[in-house]
């Protein structure tokens, strides 16, 4: 059985080694990189299938450095912050961080954001087991973990293919956002993240750069979102 690499970015040696031997002790295979103007290299050579990268960081700050692999990095990215304020937790997301934990670290807390993040959902309890599916010139395939508009690839992070499969295989019903906090992000939703927000945002700007309308993926207010049929 393949292990599941994560590759911590974090500059306090005492919370990198908690973090490390917590989540090997959970079976992943972690390695700790202390400097941010190292990251980027490391997480090209290595190819982690997550990377937990902390904010404030020598070197580089963790903003940045998700900014730069999220052009080539398919894995996923949980970013750790210090910081409450909501408009750095969403600028992180907006760069295309997948999730984030405020510091102090709840190690089972995190392990929690980690398994939902790595999982690769299916989620059943939103809609039938299909691995095709076609709306307009939208098409998924969700064992290639594909997403193309006529004949443009559109690069989806794993976290977006979820929340974008979720709409389509029910397209033009309204999928709500307990469902998607629950069964493609992993957590509940407490009525206030503007996680899946703010995925939807960076998803609809994706499909409009392939020519496909970003209207079509809409906001239900006070419902969730649907993916509105041709």
């Amino acid at each position: 059985m393949t292990t599941t690499s994560v590759l911590i970015v974090e500059d306090d040696e005492k919370l990198g080694r908690l973090l490390q031997n917590y989540l090997q002790e959970e079976g992943f295979a972690v390695r700790l990189e202390p400097r941010g103007d190292r990251a980027a290299d490391r997480i090209r050579a290595e190819s982690p299938n997550l990377v937990i990268l902390d904010l404030m960081l020598p070197g580089r700050d963790g903003l940045a450095i998700c900014r730069e692999i999220r052009a080539w990095y398919r894995g996923c990215i949980l970013m750790l912050t210090a910081r409450r304020a909501e408009v750095d937790q969403i600028l992180g997301l907006e760069l295309g961080a997948d999730d984030y934990v405020t510091k102090p670290v709840d190690p089972r807390l995190l392990l929690a954001r980690v398994r939902s993040l790595l999982r690769r959902a299916r989620p059943e309890g939103l809609a039938p087991v299909v691995d095709d599916v076609a709306v307009g010139p939208l098409a998924l395939d969700r064992r290639r973990r594909s997403c193309v508009v006529g004949d443009q690839a559109v690069d989806l992070t794993e976290t977006e293919f979820n929340l974008l499969w979720a709409l389509a295989v029910r397209v033009g019903d309204v999928v709500g956002r307990e469902d998607l906090f629950r069964d493609v992000l992993g957590v509940p939703y407490d009525g206030l993240d503007r996680g899946v927000d703010v995925h939807m945002s960076r998803i609809r700007r994706k499909l409009e750069g392939a020519g496909f309308s970003g209207d079509r993926v809409r906001s239900v207010r006070g419902a969730g979102y649907l993916l509105a049929p041709p």
